[in-house]
């Protein structure tokens, strides 16, 4: 069980940790792992929508969108447990 002082260090650490992974997740996994991320960071995502025709950027606009509401701990937590799942799938 994480504790609350170690809840940043764990998120930035499981942050590196996603780019050592032996394979790359997949498009759908990237977007999860985008969209945890930014609302651990920044919490809710108040950006303008991008335009329709930036199809990456509306994606991960989108990914960012779908985390909505959830708290920034909330979301670290989830972004931790998620970058430790696909590492038991990639490694």
């Amino acid at each position: 069980m994480m504790y609350q002082d170690n809840l940043e260090k764990d998120f930035l650490e499981a942050a590196k940790q996603v780019m050592y992974l032996s394979k790359k997740p997949d498009d759908k996994e990237l977007l999860k792992l985008y969209g945890l991320y930014k609302q651990g960071l920044l919490g809710n995502n108040k950006e303008n929508k991008p335009s329709f025709f930036d199809f990456k950027s509306t994606s991960k606009w989108n990914a960012w969108m779908n985390e909505a509401g959830k708290g920034r701990p909330q979301a670290k937590k989830e972004y931790i447990e998620y970058v430790e799942k696909l590492k038991q799938k990639y490694n």
